[in-house]
């Protein structure tokens, strides 16, 4: 169980794993170390990416699928079965020491002998009215290693604003024949390498800047220029924001795009700094963020000492 004492008249909260992050890595995390009878207390602060899934149909065991909710509620409630302290709040500073390591939210702090981050990324979202409802509906698409099989055959648009979109449209390719790029600021962007890529795909680019991006009667409408396309599905390939902050604030390294750098236990270059999720480097999968979050609780409960 986790215990509390008393710094300069505030009661501080402590553990043996603090957790930043409430999506699939930090519950699975937070599941496995209660398992191992560690104390942990969990930062959820209902953000996670994995909440905007309508329907994930590569996650195994789930025949016909299931939603991100789904999926975090039921992670939730598994964890709720163990003594762990699951604080609803965002974590606004953390910081170590010869101590360990200890974080703060509006309301409290803890200190924790060794720290997981599982903070994520939130994808980059086009200039669109109704994102979620895009997202239900399919006709904004973010993954297309999560649910390219869904637009099989189907009209792809490819919404972008530099070559990582090249890359994108023809990944998806492989799915359909019938694929579109849009360049935010026009394909004047495009290298002759990139054009020669495209033309060699059959992938259609289209010359004209975005103007708008409009979503009716489970179809996309994209305005470029004086002229519109219309597609079945358009995947965003903005990229994502990394949410690396509190990593940084601590020291931890991390690659050009903000990925933390992580060993093969899931430790940061800090010590007893420990990641999991879309927050490392690599790919950007639920199973992934579970399978990581397994490795890294399964280190930190070896390093911690034995119970007595």
């Amino acid at each position: 169980m986790h215990s509390s004492e008393s710094v300069d008249g505030v009661m501080q909260e402590r553990a043996d794993v603090l957790i930043v992050g409430g999506g699939p890595a930090g519950l699975t995390a937070a599941i496995y170390l209660a398992r191992f009878r560690r104390s942990v207390i969990l930062l959820d602060a209902l953000q996670s990416r994995a909440a905007k899934i309508p329907r994930s149909h590569n996650y195994p065991g789930f025949v016909d699928g299931i939603t991100g909710s789904a999926l975090l509620e039921s992670l939730r409630k598994q964890l709720d079965a163990y003594p762990v302290r699951r604080v609803n709040a965002y974590a606004e500073h953390a910081w170590h020491d010869g101590d360990g390591f200890g974080v703060r939210w509006p309301t409290g702090s803890a200190r924790g002998k060794l720290m997981l981050l599982a903070t994520g990324v939130d994808d980059i979202a086009p200039p669109t009215p109704y994102e979620l409802e895009s997202l239900r509906n399919g006709t904004l698409r973010y993954c297309p290693i999560c649910d390219g099989y869904e637009v099989i055959g189907r009209e792809v648009g490819v919404y972008a604003d530099g070559a990582a979109g090249v890359g994108e449209a023809i990944y998806l390719r492989h799915f359909t024949p019938h694929i579109t790029l849009f360049m935010q600021a026009g394909a004047a962007a495009l290298t002759d390498e990139d054009r020669t890529r495209l033309a060699e795909a059959d992938i259609r680019c289209v010359e004209e800047p975005l103007r708008s991006v409009h979503s009716w009667n489970e179809r996309v409408t994209v305005v470029h220029g004086e002229s519109e396309t219309s597609c079945d599905s358009l995947y965003c390939a903005l990229g994502v924001r990394v949410h690396a902050t509190l990593a940084l604030a601590l020291g931890a390294e991390c690659d050009e795009t903000r990925y933390l750098a992580v060993d093969a236990h899931q430790q940061t270059t800090v010590d007893g700094l420990y990641a999991a999720g879309d927050v490392t480097q690599g790919l950007n999968q639920i199973v992934v963020a579970t399978g990581g979050a397994a490795v890294a609780a399964s280190a930190m409960h070896r390093r911690l000492a034995p119970l007595r």
